[in-house]
């Protein structure tokens, strides 16, 4: 069978949207989950979503459903598309384009949502239907050509307006929870604001409880106490991280970054083992599921694994809020970097290591 170069480059596509996408839902759900669910009374439980795009013939869109965890697909015909289903509550979705885009949805029981845009312009797509997503809606619109510093801060200001909205929830996950350098002082403070406009709300109050932990996790703040048990029986506490630099590395066998990241790790542990100290922290379900990842790189060392994998006391008081996430720190206690990628950690540790 011959496949045509086109063929070829679309599957690759395929595979690339896949990926994001399921990064996209590791990275939202331990932090952000608490946030979008909102009870609601409404028996009609029927929700429903038709999209219709300009200059877009055929296509495949992902839908991550950002509470429950699950990604549907959603195939465009003759730039148009339809979906169906019941919920019980509030939620937020995220519908993923393939330019990897994500457009916010806020689902509610009993409401049929309409979604118009242009293929060449994807920024500017409408999501009508109830009050809350034109309030989204207007969000996006009014940042589109803004600098980020610029989006933060109209994201704040969209938060005070709007703290009795769905809309304020997802905002403070977006600009302040799951940006690249995390600010959790001002979402701890921006959740007080929501948690007076919503006090009934059980999902807010257990964020912001949450957040009170995690508010003094900032680069120049300093990491709490802490202590837990490895794999081998042995205590871990602050008291094993006063090398020049130390590092906390949250991974999963079944993440292939967080794989590449305690490799990495583990020689630069080899080639500066009085200077780096390394704690590994495992997201999987045993502790023998990544046993031989580690073993397989010499790791025997401080591997925390307790089985609670987002549930996980540790992993909430650290705020280690995806896989793979890190903290660099040094000789005493305070965070010098975090929620970095391979690479820059990499860059990290040596630049500090010289």
């Amino acid at each position: 069978m011959i496949v045509s170069t086109n063929q070829r480059n679309a599957k690759r596509a395929v595979k690339r949207l896949r990926s994001f996408t399921a990064h996209l839902l590791s990275f939202y759900l331990f932090i952000s989950l608490p946030f979008f669910l909102f009870s609601c009374g409404d028996a009609d439980t029927r929700f429903s979503l038709n999209g219709k795009f300009k200059n877009m013939d055929m296509a495949e869109f992902y839908l991550v459903n950002l509470q429950e965890g699950t990604i549907d697909t959603l195939g465009v015909q003759n730039g148009r598309f339809s979906y169906e289903t019941n919920i019980n509550d509030t939620t937020v979705l995220a519908l993923i384009f393939p330019n990897y885009s994500e457009l916010p949805i806020i689902a509610e029981p009993g409401h049929d949502i309409d979604i118009e845009g242009d293929a060449s312009h994807l920024k500017a797509t409408t999501v009508n239907g109830s009050e809350s997503n034109e309030l989204m809606t207007a969000f996006r619109l009014k940042v589109n050509d803004m600098m980020p510093p610029d989006v933060v801060k109209e994201a704040e200001a969209y938060i005070r307006e709007h703290a009795g909205s769905p809309v304020a929830p997802y905002l403070l996950r977006r600009y302040f929870l799951t940006a690249v350098e995390p600010d959790y002082p001002k979402a701890y403070e921006l959740c007080t604001v929501i948690r007076d406009a919503q006090p009934t709300k059980v999902s807010v109050v257990q964020l912001f409880n949450q957040l009170e932990g995690l508010k003094a996790l900032r680069a120049d703040g300093k990491l709490p106490e802490f202590k837990a048990t490895d794999t081998n029986g042995h205590e871990v506490s602050n008291n094993d991280m006063k090398s020049d630099v130390n590092v906390i590395c949250l991974w999963a066998s079944w993440n292939f970054d967080s794989q590449s990241m305690i490799r990495h790790l583990g020689i630069l542990k080899k080639n500066n083992p009085r200077r780096l100290s390394v704690i590994y922290v495992c997201l999987d379900a045993t502790p023998e599921e990544g046993r031989h990842y580690l073993k397989a790189d010499s790791i025997e060392k401080h591997n925390i694994c307790d089985g609670l994998m987002w549930d996980s006391p540790l992993i909430g008081q650290l705020g280690l809020a995806y896989v793979p996430d890190n903290i660099v720190t040094d000789s005493t206690g305070t965070i010098l970097a975090r929620s970095m990628s391979s690479v820059k950690l990499r860059e990290k540790i040596e630049q500090l290591l010289n």
